[in-house]
């Protein structure tokens, strides 16, 4: 571990999801959350070490590296191994507030962090940063077949998301008829009628 300026650097694993594979490795470095280690970044990409790729479908392959330059644009959401709490006297008060984030092909609910004294859509234009944490989150894919998984936090590619607070699921067919069911007006099956 280094020290310096910005304290001691600590090794982290992150995952991350991009919409072709998902790229696990570590990072050296001084920062000490995933969003953090994100936004701080100077270059549009992180190099990890100890890299291992698995491509998404039925015929991906697995490919293992010493090192791997990922593009920050092309990742959609990282999750790092471990939770780190925030410093006490760093923390500014946030109000948490559920959302579902469409990321595609990827899904992510969870808790946006919005600040407490303005309403929502004032709150939601204030969200700034290139990647957003949301907290007590789920995420997955249904159309990769990607179960849903649960993470402490999930930092989201802010310029891939497109946010939705508050949220309710609604189905599309409600009020429509059932596919059994005879449209009004016809006459039953047992009466030829002609």
């Amino acid at each position: 571990m280094l020290s310096g300026i910005g304290g001691t650097a600590q090794i982290v694993v992150l995952t991350l999801y991009t919409d072709a594979f998902v790229i696990r490795g570590s990072i050296e470095t001084r920062q000490r959350r995933v969003t953090d280690i994100l936004n701080a970044s100077d270059e549009p990409f992180l190099v990890l070490s100890d890299v291992t790729t698995v491509e998404f479908g039925p015929t991906g392959e697995t490919v293992r590296a010493d090192f791997a330059q990922v593009n920050l644009a092309s990742t959609l959401f990282a999750v790092a191994d471990t939770a780190v709490e925030p410093v006490p006297e760093l923390r500014m008060m946030k109000a948490p507030q559920q959302a579902l984030i469409s990321i595609p092909p990827f899904k992510v609910l969870g808790d946006i962090h919005l600040m407490p004294t303005r309403p929502l859509r004032e709150a939601l234009g204030e969200l700034v940063g290139r990647f957003l944490p949301v907290t007590d989150a789920t995420f997955w894919s249904d159309a990769l077949g990607e179960p849903r998984t649960s993470a402490a936090i999930v930092a989201v590619n802010h310029a891939r998301a497109q946010i939705l607070a508050p949220h309710r699921a609604v189905d599309p067919w409600a009020g429509m008829p059932a596919a059994d069911s005879k449209p009004v007006g016809l006459p039953p099956d047992d009466d030829p009628g002609w």
